[in-house]
């Protein structure tokens, strides 16, 4: 084959290469999440109630909990209706975890212990951080990193992020969401978490009628 031939053939070769991650992240179906679900926190922020609220709003079945653990998901199982999905939602608030008597150590420990067991009973994980940078760096007092051990303890174990974007400003989660090959729902506000989180139940045939 002659040499401009040989060349030609490489540059397409390269081209289709270079293509072909496209093309599969372009077929890559969105991530979906199951019945029934359980909806936690770590660290004892007013998340939960949010997502409470939007699940209210499609018409999602759910049971919440902020401090379920690892008995919750076996008692359920034990029931007969285990658990298909956990929503563990990343954010500390001090005042949450006080009114609790709670440190962040122990909903670390809580954490840890609920995504094993989760883990164990092949519950599909989500980690949620819906709360934007008043709940990171702009929301923190001086020297307190519980929010980001909370992102630190959850976020990397998941098995799909649904995050608020104002919160990824400084791709802390985007990073996370590539290292360890995570899906990520990415929602530009507040209200966006409706159409979101129907989008994820949608095969259950849940949502507004």
């Amino acid at each position: 084959m002659p040499r401009s031939h040989k060349a030609a053939a490489a540059l397409a070769a390269a081209a289709v290469s270079l293509a072909l991650p496209v093309l599969l992240a372009a077929q890559t179906p969105p991530p979906k999440a199951e019945l029934p679900v359980l909806i936690t926190s770590c660290g004892q922020s007013n998340a939960p109630t949010t997502i409470k609220v939007v699940m209210q709003r499609d018409k999602i079945p759910f049971d919440i909990d902020p401090l379920a653990s690892p008995q919750t998901l076996q008692a359920k199982a034990r029931a007969g209706t285990p658990y298909r999905t956990l929503i563990i939602t990343m954010g500390a608030s001090l005042k949450g975890m006080g009114a609790a008597g709670i440190q962040i150590e122990d909903e670390l420990s809580r954490a840890a212990a609920l995504i094993a067991e989760a883990r164990k009973e092949g519950i599909k994980i989500i980690g949620a951080h819906i709360e934007g940078l008043k709940r990171r760096a702009q929301g923190a007092a001086a020297g307190d990193t519980t929010d980001e051990q909370s992102i630190d303890a959850v976020a990397p174990n998941a098995d799909i992020l649904l995050v608020y974007k104002e919160g990824n400003s400084d791709g802390r989660f985007t990073t996370i969401a590539q290292t360890k090959r995570i899906p990520m729902i990415e929602f530009e506000k507040t209200v966006d978490l409706i159409p979101a989180l129907e989008k994820l139940f949608s095969k259950q045939g849940v949502g507004p009628q």
